[in-house]
């Protein structure tokens, strides 16, 4: 586990670094609303209390997650007050998507799934200690709703408010169903900033994918509290085609990992995606980051992933997973065999394996790469499911 980092017990009586503050809200940050310099200004001021929402679909926190936990643990270092929300009650529901209607879970699907986050939140948030971050579920007080609470609430929103989202937009003109409940859900996940504590939180937290929902937060909390609820949402580590990082079919990057997988899970990034993932998933300096995944991406991805496991595992343990990678991947040896998941160039797919596609390119070209019995030069070339891909004499990849 990652070595604690020390908090204040109180909010600092003799000023705030507003140096450090301003890097929060710089750092991966997509979009403050109304703006950052309003946001500075009351945390220079007081304690804020501030939260982030995470849906229980999955037994374990993905990468995605991380990125949030990472923001979270920026606010608590300063001595403000973290609130990590499980989404067992909007769980149930499911944010809705663009094509399809989610599959409903059950209230015991959701904790089940959930039950070991406490651990893994453990790794970057500090639940003890003197400014402990709280995780709470949002069951506690959307169970107690009445079905007369729910019409006054429902009663702060119009129609057309919910219709401007862009996935309803986008399945209305396509024809494509939209139910009732999925209608209802940025309302549901709203409820959360104005029940959480008695007046209401100061700040919410999410992906810039999420700003809908929690712009309904926001209307909401002024309508019932008369309060500003601040919004923050964060830059989302996708590639050059948008696609997310970390949580594509079968390359999905865990919390519940072991530090050699997830090592080697950061390792199958993207080159274009490292300066992000040094921005949101590590407390490392910035300075002269792009210069140097220019110079060396393949050694700029093995410190990003050694910063990673470090924090997420500790030192020990990031050790121990770099010089495995090293030894399977960068010597070849001893013989290796995989199973990855099919990208759409030979290239991209078999820099899932060795951590870089500049690399990937340079065997290609080199004539190391045999597809299927046949020496392949075109890094290019289409990658099918049920192809074998063998590189150099001892490592074999079977695509899925």
């Amino acid at each position: 586990m990652a070595k604690k980092y020390l908090i204040s017990s109180a909010f600092p009586k003799k000023g705030v670094n507003m140096d450090e503050v301003n890097k929060v809200l710089v750092r991966g940050v997509e979009k403050v609303l109304p703006s950052k310099k309003e946001l500075a200004d009351l945390m220079r001021k007081r304690k804020i209390t501030l939260y982030q929402g995470f849906d229980p679909s999955m037994p374990s926190l993905h990468l995605g997650n991380f990125a949030g936990l990472m923001k979270l643990r920026q606010f608590q270092k300063l001595g403000h007050k973290v609130i990590f929300l499980v989404g067992d009650f909007t769980g149930m529901i499911g944010d809705p998507d663009k094509k399809t209607t989610r599959v409903q879970l059950t209230r015991e699907q959701t904790l089940k799934n959930s039950e070991k986050w406490k651990d893994q939140v453990a790794k970057v948030l500090d639940l003890d200690g003197v400014n402990p971050a709280e995780i709470k579920f949002n069951s506690e007080w959307n169970d107690k709703i009445t079905y007369k609470e729910l019409i006054e609430i429902t009663s702060k929103f119009t129609v057309q408010q919910m219709l401007e989202r862009d996935l309803f937009q986008k399945r209305i003109k396509e024809k494509i169903p939209i139910h009732l409940h999925e209608f209802l859900y940025p309302v549901t996940q709203a409820i959360d900033s104005i029940k959480m504590v008695p007046d209401g939180v100061d700040l919410e937290i999410g992906g810039s994918d999420q700003l809908f929902n929690i712009l309904a937060g926001r209307e909401l909390m002024r309508a019932v509290h008369h309060k500003e609820k601040y919004v923050l949402t964060t830059k989302l580590l996708v590639d050059k085609n948008g696609d997310k990082v970390g949580k594509t079919t079968g390359n999905a990057l865990f919390l519940d990992s072991t530090p050699e997988n997830f090592y080697g899970g950061v390792m199958t990034f993207p080159d274009e995606t490292i300066a992000l993932s040094f921005e949101l998933l590590t407390e490392c300096s910035l300075d002269g980051i792009e210069k140097a995944v220019k110079k060396d991406s393949l050694s700029e991805k093995k410190r990003l992933a050694f910063e990673i496991v470090k924090l997420l595992w500790g030192e020990t343990s990031a050790i121990s997973a770099q010089q495995s990678f090293e030894k399977t991947f960068q010597k070849k040896s001893p013989e290796f065999k995989k199973e990855i998941s099919a990208r759409k160039t030979l290239a991209q797919t078999i820099s899932q394996v060795i951590g870089s596609v500049s690399e990937a390119k340079r065997l290609i070209s080199q004539g190391a790469v045999d597809v299927s019995g046949t020496t392949i030069f075109d890094p290019t070339r289409e990658i099918t499911s049920g192809e074998e891909i063998k590189i150099g004499k001892k490592i074999f990849i079977k695509v899925k």
